[in-house]
């Protein structure tokens, strides 16, 4: 019987009856779970050979690329950004002296895009601006001659 962790505790899984089983299987497919299940065991070996920091370091990088994509998209989606910006100053803030050779190079990182997102939100705000005052033009005109 397989078990499910959550805050609360262990708690009991029944596998569900329309579960398949490697008896449904064909040979093909039994040989193709094996080779995924090999494969995932050699991952796990891998990533429980490497330093957690190095593991943790390329992460908070994934959400460094995150909010950069984010950031550049048209319109970029600031909302996104943030979350992204936010999880990595989370790890970074949160783990001083602790992520290894990696930290100088993420602080930098967290800087960067910071930096970045308050230049795109400055240059949304100009363009939202400009954009208001042209409508708000266009309508004083055709007010006056109307």
């Amino acid at each position: 019987m397989s078990s499910l962790w959550t805050p609360g505790g262990e708690h009991p899984v029944e596998p569900s009856p329309g579960d398949p089983s490697s008896e449904d299987l064909s040979p093909e497919d039994r040989e193709l779970a094996e080779d995924l299940a090999r494969e995932m065991a050699a991952v796990q070996e891998q990533l429980a050979a490497a330093p957690a920091a190095m593991v943790v370091a390329n992460h908070v990088m994934g959400f460094y690329e995150l909010a950069a994509i984010h950031l550049s998209q048209q319109p970029s989606n600031l909302l996104e950004a943030a979350v992204a910006i936010d999880a990595m100053a989370g790890v970074v803030e949160k783990l001083p002296g602790r992520l290894g050779e990696a930290e100088s190079t993420l602080r930098d990182a967290l800087h960067q895009i910071r930096m970045a997102y308050v230049g795109v939100e400055q240059a949304n705000r100009a363009t939202e601006a400009d954009d208001a005052g042209d409508t708000t033009g266009d309508e004083s005109e055709d007010g006056g001659e109307g």
